[in-house]
């Protein structure tokens, strides 16, 4: 069935509202490169629109009503935001869910580590990644070291235009004969994409001899002691993450689309947080959450697989003075949902792998996926038919671009979302999302056309369903 691209359908007023919002994408991007990050982004932003932490909510024993705006946040890496709405909770709720984890290169617990007057940091990559996109490239660090005396460092280097950034090394291409020979997951090892952050040795002046082992090991940690009074000890029980440098941009000389890093799946997360905050009041409760894992199965206490939604739902019951076990599963039951994750973009240069009729495109509105898993279904939620009249229905109602697509052939393509996870309640689930170009590499592409149309979707959702 062809749909059509919308960006001819848009009058001036709608340009300028998908450029706002576009806008506000890219800074929710920059902002936002590790789940911590985006977390912090969304409490504040929801702070600003007047929701309250349900924490401070529970140690005063205020009571939650009609139209009350709350959040729950888990371990500083998942949120969960509600809009209470006029109708009892035990009825559902309208929820809209998606993962702000991204693939990227973690640093292990005892990482610092000189070779021949190289330091360099030792990693291990997180969720599915073509090793080889990451090397010789500029690379931030970010993250937060925890000291033993209860402080918590902040640590972000790479961004600013005056902050140095970080690499893995590649081998040079006159040297790479053998190389060049090994299959595309073999190029670069895993245990080679260790991160080179310095070169120069602690000098005299410190009061170390020149001839001394492991000087460029020590400069560095006399620079991490100076910035940032941590020390090597301190990597023990640190979370720092690498990823790419540099500030998510329009893409294109006609600037139609959003060149970033983890728009897999922050493209989603982002445009479910501005719809609910931008929600007028509700029938139904409106629920955004944000969750962390879900690259490596959602597992972990901030992964979809907790019990930390469940039980905040549990808690907002007992302070709207309706808690008991049963109303909880009714309430979980009766909801309805958009796991909204990302879809593969079809893509010309590789069009053997995709099956045109049930493709997702570029600039034709938010996608829809009856069923993800792979080879047979396997792993998948499948919606049922009833569910999909109805979600048509809510977005026809708010003329909202929308396509329907599956993830590539169906001996080839694959993937999972955390649909499944929450169809366990019983809750009506269908994945949707924007499709996305290059996904997983470091530098992933979006349509604007589809970033925004996915906010009016999300908002339609919640609003007619």
């Amino acid at each position: 069935m062809e749909k059509n691209n919308v960006w001819s359908s848009y009058n001036s007023e709608q340009l300028a509202e998908l450029e706002r919002i576009n806008a506000l994408y890219k800074s929710c991007l920059d902002k936002g490169k590790t789940e911590r990050e985006c977390v912090k982004t969304a409490a504040r932003m929801a702070e600003e629109k007047g929701y309250q932490n349900i924490r401070g909510l529970i140690e005063n024993q205020t009571p939650v009503k009609t139209g009350d705006k709350v959040y729950a946040v888990c371990m500083d890496k998942s949120i969960v935001l509600f809009q209470i709405g006029a109708r009892p909770l035990e009825e559902g709720m309208n929820i809209l869910g998606a993962h702000i984890d991204s693939p990227r290169i973690d640093v292990k617990q005892n990482p610092l580590y000189e070779s021949d007057e190289f330091a360099y940091l030792d990693t291990h990559y997180y969720g599915g990644i073509k090793k080889y996109q990451w090397v010789a490239l500029p690379l931030a660090i970010h993250g937060v070291v925890a000291k033993t005396d209860g402080e918590v460092v902040t640590v972000c280097i790479g961004e600013k235009d005056d902050d140095p950034v970080f690499a893995v090394t590649d081998l040079l291409i006159h040297l790479a004969s053998k190389q060049m020979e090994k299959k595309a997951n073999e190029v670069i090892e895993g245990e080679k994409l260790d991160l080179l952050i310095g070169s120069r040795p602690l000098d005299k002046l410190e009061g170390v001899d020149k001839e001394e082992k492991e000087a460029v090991k020590q400069n560095v940690l006399r620079l991490l002691k100076e910035y940032y009074s941590i020390g090597e000890e301190d990597f023990v029980s640190a979370e720092i993450e690498i990823v790419p440098a540099g500030r998510a941009r329009d893409c294109g000389l006609d600037r139609s689309m959003v060149m970033g890093y983890g728009q897999d799946d922050r493209v989603c997360a982002f445009t479910s947080l501005f719809a609910v905050l931008d929600t007028e009041p509700v029938e139904r409760t409106a629920c955004c959450i944000l969750v962390d894992k879900e690259e490596i199965g959602s597992v972990g206490a901030t992964g979809m697989h907790s019990r930390f939604f469940e039980n905040t739902v549990a808690e907002l019951m007992n302070l709207m003075g309706e808690y008991s076990e049963l109303k909880v599963r009714r309430a979980l039951q009766y909801s309805k949902m958009l796991s909204s994750d990302v879809s593969a973009a079809y893509d010309p240069m590789f069009a053997e792998v995709f099956e045109k009729r049930s493709s997702a495109f570029f600039s034709k509105g938010l996608v829809f996926n009856k069923f993800t898993g792979s080879r047979g279904k396997s792993g998948s939620n499948d919606a049922n038919a009833e569910y999909l009249a109805d979600i048509r229905r809510a977005m026809d109602q708010d003329k909202v671009a929308y396509q329907f697509a599956e993830l590539g052939k169906v001996d080839i393509g694959g993937g999972g979302t955390i649909a499944y996870i929450m169809a366990n309640y019983g809750m009506e689930v269908i994945d949707s999302g924007v499709a996305v170009l290059c996904m997983h590499a470091p530098w992933e592409i979006t349509s604007k056309a589809d970033v925004y149309e996915a906010y009016k979707g999300y908002k339609a959702f919640i609003k007619n369903m």
